[in-house]
């Protein structure tokens, strides 16, 4: 009997089908860990303790969360991306994975080459607060009086090259102003000096400027999303003055390259319907960000537009790690 290459071909798709059954049927057996590259406390080990409750109440098995803080997140990336692939060893990230490759000359790792996405756990919109003195009412208000001084208006940073900076930048750069940039180590002292008077604006999360401009110690000037925020409606968005203007910042979870695909669908299957669910989304909206939970292929596409974008911007800024 003659067996024809179809056939052949065909029986070989069932067989590695199979085997990519087998190797995911019993997954998770074993605790997880969940690599958290900032120290504890921060925005995005919140998030990942959020995710790492349901998942394990959906799928039986821990995830322990594992803060390995240091050099702008490449510490905790460094680690994940030599880890063993079979999905035992997963790494949260934000905006600092994407703007990391072209802010560095040389990393102990490719972001590209070294990482498999997962999954796209939200989107978390800036906004530019100011002090109450600076006499700016607007965005539009801003940038006349930038205009009117340049290199006067300091602003402030958690740093340079992080998302902060690198959001001013574009900011600057789209308005065609110029402004003084004062890098700190974090946002806390940033955010902190900004209501001292001892620098005029800055560009954070919303979840760390909402307290401050509720009790007046900042005034909001405007959101870096597209559209203005359900939890902020009077606060207008950038893009509204600036058109084009967006730079949000984002949470999501990257896998070390050559886990199982099947894992890697699991996994993002998983976290979108936790996302669905409505205390999670509640609580993710109430923070000013967006719920996505998207799948692989579409947080893949997604992290290489972000990676290309803040590439142009740290080259048309020159921002440099200092």
């Amino acid at each position: 009997m003659v067996v024809r290459p179809s056939v052949l071909a065909l029986c070989a798709g069932l067989l590695g089908s199979g085997n990519a059954y087998t190797q995911t049927a019993g997954y998770p057996s074993r605790p997880i860990r969940l690599i958290v590259p900032f120290a504890a406390g921060g925005g995005l080990e919140i998030t990942a303790r959020s995710i790492g409750q349901k998942l394990t109440a959906k799928r039986g098995e821990s995830i322990v969360i594992d803060n390995r803080p240091g050099a702008a997140t490449i510490v905790g990336s460094e680690i994940a991306a030599k880890a063993t692939p079979d999905g035992y060893t997963l790494l949260m990230i934000t905006t600092t994975f994407a703007i990391n490759p072209s802010l560095y000359r040389k990393l102990p790792y490719d972001p590209q080459r070294d990482f498999a996405p997962v999954t796209q756990i939200n989107s978390v919109p800036n906004i530019l607060v100011v002090n109450p003195s600076l006499p700016a009412q607007s965005v539009r208000e801003l940038i006349a009086l930038a205009k009117s001084k340049p290199g006067q208006i300091n602003y402030a940073s958690a740093g340079a090259g992080t998302s902060p900076h690198l959001a001013t930048e574009l900011f600057k750069t789209m308005a065609g102003i110029d402004m003084t940039h004062i890098p700190y180590k974090g946002i806390p002292p940033a955010v902190t000096d900004v209501i001292g008077g001892r620098v005029s604006m800055l560009m954070t999360t919303t979840i760390s400027a909402a307290p401050h401009v509720k009790s007046g110690k900042l005034r909001a000037l405007a959101v870096t999303s597209p559209k203005r925020l359900a939890a902020m409606p009077d606060v207008p968005a950038i893009a509204e003055t600036v058109p084009g203007y967006e730079a949000d910042a984002f949470q999501a979870m990257v896998a070390p390259a050559g886990v199982p695909r099947e894992i890697i669908r699991q996994l993002a299957s998983d976290i979108a319907e936790i996302i669905k669910l409505p205390d999670v989304r509640e609580r993710i909206t109430a923070d000013g960000a967006e719920p996505i939970g998207s799948t692989p292929e579409a947080f893949a596409a997604f992290l290489k537009k972000e990676s290309a974008k803040w590439g142009k911007v740290v080259k048309d800024s020159g921002a440099k790690i200092e």
